[in-house]
């Protein structure tokens, strides 16, 4: 992947190199996930960027609104739309290993295929939408996603979930990010 910005100077940040901010949301991070991945220890370099994306990750996994699946649905639409392999990698992991997506279900998103159920087909069409045209989906988009049985509530959760992904997408884009060993075996196209 070709960096998209500037030679970066910034590199990733440990435990033990971090200052005491930067130590802080590690821990954090450390506690949630249960280590630190390098998208962490990149992102962390300004630790409210690292902050802001563990609360709001966690707010759109606790009180988002949708189920595990349909959160995983968000997660690779924003980021195959957004072009982060890392995201893309992490998430089909989370997918298949942790968030119950069928198995079809995910090949289908990562082949960019039309997904095997409606539902999820919908609202990975919305989610797209919405980060293809910055925020303004188009009605019959939305009366789709509303037929489904989504609610405006749903909305706001897509919204967080974009916002989250603005951060580690493009700090990704940012820093080239390496993939995670764990990831490795999810990792996509390029």
């Amino acid at each position: 992947m070709a960096n998209h910005f500037v030679n970066s100077t910034l590199k990733p940040v440990t435990t033990e190199s971090g200052d005491a901010d930067q130590k802080a949301v590690l821990a954090v991070a450390l506690k949630q996930v249960g280590f630190i991945p390098n998208m962490y220890a990149n992102m962390v370099n300004l630790a409210p960027v690292l902050s802001t994306y563990l609360h709001g990750y966690a707010e759109f996994r606790n009180k988002g609104g949708f189920s595990p699946v349909e959160q995983e649905v968000v997660f690779l639409a924003l980021s195959l739309t957004n072009g982060c392999n890392y995201c893309g990698a992490a998430h089909s992991m989370l997918a298949d290993k942790m968030s119950g997506v069928p198995a079809d279900v995910l090949a289908a998103i990562r082949e960019g295929k039309t997904i095997p159920d409606a539902k999820l087909q919908t609202l990975y069409d919305f989610t797209v939408e919405l980060v293809e045209q910055k925020g303004k989906v188009s009605p019959g988009t939305g009366e789709k996603f509303k037929a489904a049985g989504f609610s405006d509530k749903h909305v706001m959760g897509v919204i967080l979930a974009a916002s989250v992904k603005t951060l580690s997408n493009f700090s990704n884009h940012f820093f080239e990010t390496k993939l995670d060993d764990m990831f490795a075996p999810y990792k996509l196209d390029e």
